[in-house]
C-alpha cells in the first residue's frame, strides 16, 4: 500500500464546487468532484456533523475546504449566496422546497449567477407523490426492483450496505450530470438544475437486466438467473476455514478451467443444461469445503478460472494485486480507497484529509473574495448537536 502523494491535482483543477452539507451521497459525490481536483467549499452549520463519526475521520470529506454558516440566521443565505455568485456548482442534498425556504434555491442562486450548474441529490426526486418523504438506500432499491433481484430466493433480499444506491445510483448520477451541464454552461454560458434521485440511477443501473427479462432472458424471481446466485458457476462459496470463494466462470473457456482446477474433471456437459445444475452446485460445494481460503487462492491465483477469495475491508488493501496498484492509500494515518479513475496527464491524489468544520473559512474568504464570509465564522470548533428534520434529506 503505498503512502498518499502529498501534491496533485487532476483534470477539474479550477472548477469551483459549493457544498451545502449534507449525509449520504451528496458529499460523496462533491469528494469525487474534489478527487478530481476541483475545489470543493463546504458549507458546515453550526453544531459540527449530523452523524456521529469523528470529523477528522470522513474520508467522504478529504480534498475539501469547510467554512461555517447558519443558514437560519438573517445573513446565512447572503454569505452562501456569495459563494454561488463565484462557483461553477453547488450541490445540495435538501428535501424538495427546504433550499428555496432558506433562500438559496435555484432562482436564487441564478440571479446571482446564470452559469451555475446547481446540482440536488434526493432520493425519491424532485418530484412525485413520495419526494416530500424521508427515505433511505434500502427504500430506493425496493421501490425500483433492484433489491428483489438480491440474494437467496427462501431468505428476505439482504441490505446490500449504502453502496448501490446511495452511491451508485446516487453519487455517480449527480456527478455524471453535473459535468455534463457544466459543459453545456461553458459552451452556452447558461447553468441549470440536474435533478439526482436515487430510484432514476438505480432503475438506469439495471437497464440490462430489463432487457433481458423483455427478451425471455431473465426470470424475474431471485436465485434462477446467470447473475443473481441461480447458476453454480457464478456466485460464492464456503471454504473449509469458513471463509468463501468467489466464482465467475461464465464463459466455456474459463469454465472448464475452473471445473479443472477444482478437481471435478469435465464437466462441460454440465455448463449450459440448467437442469444439471442442483447436482453441479453441491459437488462445487462439497470440493470447496475440502479446504481453506488460503490453500484455494493458491490453487486459483494467476489462473483465468475466475475465481477469487472474498476478503474483508482491511484485507483488501493488503492483497498483491490492489497494492501493486495503490488501489488503497494511506493519508493522515487513515488507510482508504485512492481517488479514481486514474488520467495520464492530470494525475489526482489525497492532497488533504478530511475538513474540520469552519477550518478554512479565512482562506476561502480570501481566495474566493468573499470578506463577509469572516462574519459567519462564530464557532471556530463547534459542538455536535441532534439532527433538525429542516436539513433531513430524503437520501
Amino acid at each position: 500500500m503505498a503512502a498518499a502523494p502529498t501534491a496533485g491535482h487532476g483534470p477539474l483543477t479550477g472548477v469551483r464546487v459549493v457544498e451545502l452539507a449534507g449525509i449520504g451521497p451528496g458529499p460523496f459525490a462533491a469528494m469525487l468532484l474534489a478527487d478530481l481536483g476541483a475545489d470543493v467549499v463546504r458549507v458546515d452549520r453550526p453544531g459540527g456533523p449530523v452523524l456521529g463519526i469523528d470529523p477528522a475521520r470522513d474520508v467522504t470529506n478529504r480534498n475539501k475546504r469547510s467554512v461555517v454558516v447558519d443558514l437560519k440566521a438573517p445573513d446565512g443565505p447572503a454569505h452562501v449566496l456569495d459563494l454561488a455568485a463565484r462557483a461553477d456548482v453547488l450541490i445540495e442534498g435538501y428535501r424538495p422546497g427546504v433550499a428555496e425556504r432558506l433562500g438559496v434555491g435555484p432562482a436564487d442562486c441564478h440571479a446571482r449567477n446564470p452559469r451555475l450548474v446547481y446540482g440536488r441529490m434526493t432520493g425519491w426526486g424532485q418530484q412525485g407523490p413520495l419526494a416530500g418523504t424521508a427515505g433511505h438506500d434500502i427504500a430506493y432499491l425496493a421501490l425500483t426492483g433492484t433489491l428483489g433481484m438480491i440474494g437467496d430466493p427462501d431468505r428476505p433480499p439482504p441490505a446490500p450496505a449504502n453502496l448501490l444506491g446511495d452511491y451508485a445510483g446516487g453519487s455517480l448520477y449527480l456527478v455524471v450530470g453535473v459535468l455534463a451541464a457544466l459543459h453545456h454552461a461553458r459552451t452556452t454560458g447558461a447553468g441549470q438544475v440536474v435533478d439526482a434521485a436515487i430510484v432514476d440511477g438505480a432503475a438506469h443501473l439495471s437497464a440490462m437486466i430489463h432487457g433481458m427479462l423483455a427478451a425471455g432472458a431473465w426470470q424475474d424471481r431471485r436465485g434462477a438467473n446467470l447473475l443473481d446466485g441461480g447458476c453454480p458457476y457464478y456466485g460464492t462459496y464456503e471454504t473449509a476455514d469458513g471463509r468463501h470463494m468467489a466464482v465467475g466462470a461464465l464463459e466455456p473457456q474459463f469454465y472448464a478451467e475452473f471445473t479443472r482446477l477444482l478437481g471435478l474433471g469435465d464437466r462441460s456437459a454440465d455448463h449450459a443444461d440448467i437442469t444439471r445444475w442442483p447436482r453441479l452446485r453441491e459437488d462445487v460445494a462439497a470440493r470447496f469445503r475440502t479446504r481453506t481460503l488460503d490453500e484455494w487462492t493458491t490453487v486459483f491465483d494467476g489462473t483465468d478460472a475466475c475465481v477469487a477469495p472474498v476478503l474483508s475491508l482491511r484485507e483488501a488493501p493488503h492483497h498483491p494485486h490492489l497494492a501493486a496498484r495503490s488501489t488503497f492509500t494511506e493519508h493522515g494515518g487513515i488507510t482508504q480507497p485512492a481517488p479514481a479513475p486514474r488520467f495520464s496527464a492530470t494525475p489526482t491524489a489525497v492532497r488533504g484529509g478530511p475538513a474540520l468544520p469552519g477550518a478554512h473559512t479565512a482562506a476561502v474568504a480570501r481566495d474566493w473574495d468573499v470578506p463577509r464570509l469572516l462574519t459567519a465564522a462564530d464557532d471556530p470548533q463547534p459542538r455536535p448537536t441532534p439532527r433538525t428534520p429542516e436539513r433531513k434529506a430524503s437520501s
